[in-house]
């Protein structure tokens, strides 16, 4: 039997979370040591999933299979693919860093520390499932720590209002989507919720017409798709930074990739019937959620508000439901969530320092955090879809693949390049080149050698992807191949 990389790398959380949990409170520094631990053994084991993929086989690799209730067709089934490999990696890079940018918290990190692991396994079920069941079991574990995470570590102002209306619009949309779940599982007639077997399923057009909105859109919340997306900025908001980094960086991809998963790949006449209309939907979340975060004075909602425009994108490259659109939002699944990771980050790093986190109350300071100044332009560049950046790679064949649905949306969601360049070109020359208020000029120091470690790996790994975009384009495109062959070649 192979060895079971996939469970060791989903459980390491778990267990790391309630090992901790088990230790003195006072044990501050081992409480941390075996947190950086930990994230560093999973980000390994990623790493080494992500490189052990054999693109020459493609398909499900690495799967492990045990019948858990066969009574009731539900089996531990997880495996990874070209497209769930990246996200599985990209989970690692921000639990790792998201630990580093964390290690000054002084308040319980006991069970802040326990809490994130928690949620980490919860992800990385998500990711790796192979079977429907526990794809929901895993993503209600993701969702329930997020609640304790915000409401008792987060910003003291709106932590626990934002902490439920996060939790009460990812429930609501989870239990629309087990409705349909438990739909495709009852009409299947095949007593079983492996997903490779639903595929094969043959359920009728007026089925997958009636489900698909239901399920696409019930996970397409928690991926922030308008108008269902404004718990968002507010979680965001009221967030700890390592938590705001999960949230952004790995949480909204996980509500995407549920999207794509069991809505396009398990009801694919349903996904062309409906596109469409959902593209419609995806155009305001791209040009609306640029235009939101240009007027913010909030520095971390400009953040949020830019995250739901960004994965506006994601949702409508899969809306296109060609070959370029579904790459690109594969490769901009894992490109937007390092860069909104690197970007909360440094929101993080300057309000610890600072204090405030509005705009017009900040300015200087790239003279006392050089490194920190040139994190945020990289990701700016990210964002902006600059070529050599991880963003090019992603946004170019999306808005291609828009362009071969229909030219004008391409056209009218090109504007939201424009802003993005224009709120990110202004914070920079606000935040880090403006003027420094006096007040801050004598207490204000540079960040910690832990905060540089975390900012100079996610820089290095979007600058990577876009320098060398064969890392990822290749691997994401052989995931893409199975949902063009579900989706009849189209």
């Amino acid at each position: 039997m192979n060895f079971p990389i996939l469970s060791v790398i989903v459980f390491t959380p778990l267990i790391t979370g309630l090992l901790i949990l088990l230790m003195p409170d006072e044990r501050k520094d081992e409480i941390r040591v075996t947190a950086l631990a930990a994230s560093a053994l999973a980000l390994l084991l990623s790493i080494w999933v992500y490189f052990s993929y054999d693109l020459t086989v493609g398909g499900y690799q690495l799967v492990e299979k045990y019948n858990w209730l066969p009574q009731l067709g539900i089996s531990y089934y997880v495996g990874v693919d070209g497209l769930n490999a990246p996200l599985v990696l990209l989970t690692g890079i921000v639990m790792f860093t998201g630990v580093l940018i964390s290690w000054g918290i002084d308040d319980r990190p006991r069970e802040f520390f326990a809490f994130l692991f928690i949620l980490a396994t919860g992800v990385f079920g998500v990711f790796v499932a192979l079977d429907l069941f526990m794809l929901f079991f895993f993503y209600e574990i993701a969702v329930f720590p997020m609640y304790l995470l915000i409401s008792i570590w987060g910003w003291k102002v709106t932590r626990e209002y934002a902490a439920m209306k996060l939790t009460l619009y990812l429930f609501i949309g989870s239990v629309i989507a087990l409705i349909g779940a438990l739909a495709m599982y009852f009409t299947s007639g095949l007593g079983t919720f492996d997903m490779i077997a639903l595929e094969g399923a043959g359920f009728s057009l007026a089925f997958q017409k009636f489900w698909f909105p239901f399920v696409f859109l019930g996970f397409a919340v928690l991926g922030g798709i308008w108008p269902f997306h404004n718990w968002s900025p507010d979680g965001h908001v009221a967030a700890p930074t390592a938590v705001s980094m999960f949230h952004a960086g790995v949480l909204m991809k996980l509500g995407a990739f549920a999207a794509l998963r069991v809505g396009i790949m398990l009801l694919p006449e349903g996904a062309k019937f409906w596109m469409p209309w959902i593209i419609l939907l995806t155009i305001v979340n791209v040009v609306y959620g640029a235009f939101i975060a240009m007027v913010q004075t909030d520095f971390k909602y400009v953040i949020g508000f830019s995250s739901v425009s960004h994965m506006g994108l994601v949702a409508m490259g899969f809306a296109t439901l060609n070959r370029e659109g579904l790459i690109g939002a594969g490769v901009q699944m894992f490109s937007h969530g390092v860069m909104t990771a690197l970007f909360f980050a440094v929101v993080g790093m300057i309000y610890d320092r600072a204090h405030t986190r509005q705009i017009p109350e900040l300015g200087g300071f790239a003279k006392k955090m050089p490194l920190v100044a040139i994190a945020f332009i990289i990701g700016g560049l990210v964002s902006m879809g600059m070529p050599g950046f991880s963003g090019f790679v992603a946004e170019f064949p999306i808005f291609m693949g828009v362009w071969k649905f229909k030219p004008w949306i391409a056209v009218v969601s090109a504007i939201s390049i424009v802003i993005t360049a224009a709120y990110i070109t202004r914070i920079i020359s606000k935040v880090f080149f403006g003027k420094m208020p006096e007040s801050y000029a004598d207490h204000i120091g540079d960040v910690t050698v832990l905060d540089k470690v975390a900012l100079g790996l996610l820089s290095a790994i979007l600058i990577a992807v876009g320098v060398f975009p064969s890392v990822m384009v290749p691997m994401v495109e052989s995931g893409v191949e199975n949902i063009l062959r579900l989706l009849g070649g189209a």
